[in-house]
């Protein structure tokens, strides 16, 4: 089970999640997020991620190409376009300047969700309002479950990952508020029984 700790604003906040067993760590660049970093900040902290962790930019209302460069820069391993902002042709214009994409969106924009459609790596499937922390109905995913590399989010917690695992079926889980004691403040202890968890429910499911 891939496990991707997101929004993360400390170089505490990343050791946590490396040390609990994460597979990636997101972070944030929004001018609109709670959760956004300035740039200085961000090249502070994607410097940080050690190697063999995939370190995600995450934005979602940066122009792709602008992202794309961002991401180059700072040296991340993937960038998320996060949200019905981005179409089709902004991940072919990211894609000329940074290949390892993914997509984000919700089934309530009515997405393709085929992995690979826009190009992207891997698929990310959030509730309708990203970084609430609200759940959502995932027997929606009974006719819409994605194949190939996909990343449930959407309202997960310590408490509520193992079913959601069992019933969506994901190849991995990603979380953001569901691991915070305040809006775009993270739980240490929250980021390590999340981890611990969703690791525990892959293998008893395997």
């Amino acid at each position: 089970m891939f496990v991707k700790v997101c929004g993360l604003g400390t170089t505490a906040d990343i050791d946590v999640a490396v040390a609990a067993g994460a597979d990636a760590v997101g972070l944030v660049i929004s001018g609109t997020s709670v959760r956004g970093l300035d740039h200085d900040r961000a090249v502070r902290l994607a410097a940080h991620v050690p190697p063999g962790v995939l370190s995600v930019l995450v934005v979602n209302d940066t122009p792709a190409a602008d992202a794309a460069r961002i991401a180059g820069e700072l040296g991340f391993g993937a960038l998320q376009l996060h949200g019905k902002a981005y179409r089709e042709e902004d991940f072919a214009a990211a894609a000329g300047v940074f290949p390892r994409l993914w997509r984000a969106t919700s089934l309530n924009e009515r997405p393709d969700t085929r992995v690979g459609a826009y190009g992207e790596e891997v698929l990310l499937l959030d509730s309708p309002r990203a970084g609430s922390g609200e759940p959502w109905d995932l027997s929606l995913l009974e006719t819409a479950r994605p194949e190939g590399p996909w990343l449930l989010a959407g309202g997960l917690t310590p408490d509520n990952v193992g079913e959601a695992i069992d019933r969506a079926r994901p190849w991995g889980v990603d979380v953001s508020s569901g691991v915070e004691s305040a809006p775009g403040v993270k739980d240490h202890d929250l980021i390590r029984t999340f981890v611990a968890a969703a690791k525990r429910a892959a293998s008893q499911g395997a």
